[in-house]
């Protein structure tokens, strides 16, 4: 099993570390365009090997693509991160031109591959993977949805004094401060509703903090948040390699379900082997999916702005 992580900044780096101590592949690439970058990422985390038990092997390039060559998933985090004050939109002019160079690229040496799109902004940037690559549309996953409802279970999990893992709580549609959706009235703690533990006041508070947990963490670090990221990235690529079938929300083509089409958003889908192998119809109430072709029309005006480059 070969796996590239192309970007080897923050979140790719933690991505590709997260992947080598769970040994998820043989081989994993980190490839970035900064000369050295990526080498000296691969060589710091190989020095971790003897400490943390893995075996695999892990190289860096600069910007050689030859060397991610028969990948069988590849990872694209490349791009500019946000800054304080920068929503994800104002990052569509740059970052398409390079996650479309990417595309290209990777898809040279490994026509086979799995692509999983970290990329802000991330529902855009996954129509545009899916558009420039040909790619079947199981084959092209967008992250931001497995994110933002590991954040919507951080902000359940503190408010109700719980484990994260014993909730199951799910955000969909697009992956914006004003686009997600975190479905609250569908969240359980062991089956029991979390309505049943949170008033009104709390579950909006829970809500709305969810929904800017990427804007809170850039005004605070300066930059956009890498650890989380990181490891969305990597849950992925575990259920992918280890074919576990996991639910997850994921950006994926939708071609009707959830009244939409021709258009790449968060949905409830299952992770295996092929990729995302079934989208998971919820039953949404009138409001949620007023909500969600609200955000859906958000997100199909950013594509829009592919058709200007």
């Amino acid at each position: 099993m070969k796996i590239t992580v192309v970007g080897a900044g923050a979140v790719g780096a933690t991505c590709a570390d997260n992947i080598a101590r769970k040994e998820l592949a043989t081989e994993l690439v980190l490839l970035d365009i900064k000369e050295g970058f990526a080498e000296g990422k691969a060589q710091d985390m190989m020095q971790t090997a003897a400490l943390l038990g893995f075996d695999t092997r892990i190289s860096g390039s600069t910007n050689d693509y030859s060397k991610t060559a028969n990948s069988d998933v590849v990872v694209i985090t490349s791009g500019l991160p946000r800054k304080p004050g920068m929503t994800r939109e104002e990052l569509i002019g740059t970052n398409a031109g390079i996650v479309k160079g990417v595309c290209e690229n990777i898809l040279k040496h490994s026509p086979n591959t799995i692509i999983i799109v970290i990329s802000n902004p991330m529902d855009t940037m996954t129509y545009l993977a899916l558009q420039s690559t040909g790619l079947p549309k199981n084959r092209i996953i967008g992250m931001g949805g497995t994110l933002d409802s590991a954040r919507f279970k951080y902000q359940l999990s503190t408010t109700l004094n719980c484990s994260p893992s014993d909730l199951n709580a799910l955000v969909v549609g697009g992956h914006g401060d004003t686009t997600m959706i975190p479905l609250i009235k569908h969240a359980t703690w062991n089956s029991i509703p979390v309505t049943q533990f949170l008033d009104e006041a709390q579950q909006q508070t829970i809500i709305n903090d969810t929904m800017v947990g990427g804007a809170t963490l850039t005004k605070l670090l300066g930059t956009s948040a890498w650890y989380a990221p990181g490891a969305a990235g990597a849950a992925l690529v575990e259920s992918i390699v280890r074919d576990e079938k996991k639910l997850f929300t994921c950006c994926v083509s939708l071609e009707g379900e959830y009244g939409q089409s021709d258009i790449c958003l968060g949905v409830p889908v299952v992770i295996g082997k092929n990729g995302w192998e079934k989208i998971v119809a919820m039953d949404l109430s009138a409001d949620e999916q007023a909500a969600f072709n609200k955000s859906a029309d958000a997100v199909r005006n950013m594509n829009d702005v592919l058709k200007t480059l």
